[in-house]
């Protein structure tokens, strides 16, 4: 890609991308196995999530799910719930063998992530933290990928360019916002356009 910044770093989101969408995989089924309306619930549940202040680390999970029982009429418990979600972030082997491949090349991998502490706990049932040189996740930083400034945030703790830092998310509106910042962006559709994209970059 001709006058286009090399780039150094690429901050890659995790469920969508690096795994498979567990949030709202799971979100669904529960919806089905309750009656209602799957994406309808999807949204509720999404907005819920940001608006009590989990998935900002200001909230706990119990008072997540007893907030989301309240306005959708679900009456499983927590656990079962959660477990819902969590099962079905299954890690996508051939993006992890893409970090691998490069970090190799020099390009600096890191997570940056809209998530609760269930990425924690994800990672403790299957180690990824340590292909990634930093991870960043909403649960920890206070502020989420909704708001511009955690993409200036992000790179000055990293100490790069805009310019220089591709960002791999398959949400619209978080690519909006960092393509605004100048930060060069693909919008995660599938492993195979993301492979094509890489390659026109000059990278695995």
């Amino acid at each position: 890609m001709p006058n286009t910044p090399v780039i150094s770093t690429i901050l890659f989101d995790y469920g969508g991308v690096l795994a498979e969408e567990g949030f709202t995989q799971g979100l669904s089924v529960i919806a089905r196995e309750n009656g209602l309306d799957p994406s309808l619930f999807v949204r509720t549940a999404t907005e819920i999530i940001y608006d009590c202040g989990y998935v900002t680390g200001k909230n706990t999970e119990h008072a997540y799910w007893e907030l989301l029982r309240s306005q959708t009429g679900i009456t499983a418990e927590d656990q079962p719930l959660t477990e819902a979600i969590l099962s079905r972030f299954t890690l996508r082997p051939n993006m992890l063998v893409a970090v691998r491949t490069l970090k190799k090349q020099g390009v600096t991998p890191v997570i940056l992530s809209d998530q609760t502490d269930w990425l924690d706990r994800l990672n403790q049932r299957q180690p990824f933290f340590q292909e990634f040189t930093r991870v960043f996740n909403s649960y920890h930083l206070g502020k989420t990928k909704r708001e511009p400034s955690l993409f200036t945030d992000i790179l000055s703790v990293l100490q790069v360019e805009a310019g220089q830092t591709l960002f791999v998310d398959d949400n619209p509106g978080h690519i909006d916002r960092a393509t605004a910042l100048g930060l060069q962006t693909h919008l995660f559709r599938n492993e195979e356009l993301f492979f094509a994209d890489l390659a026109r970059r000059g990278l695995a």
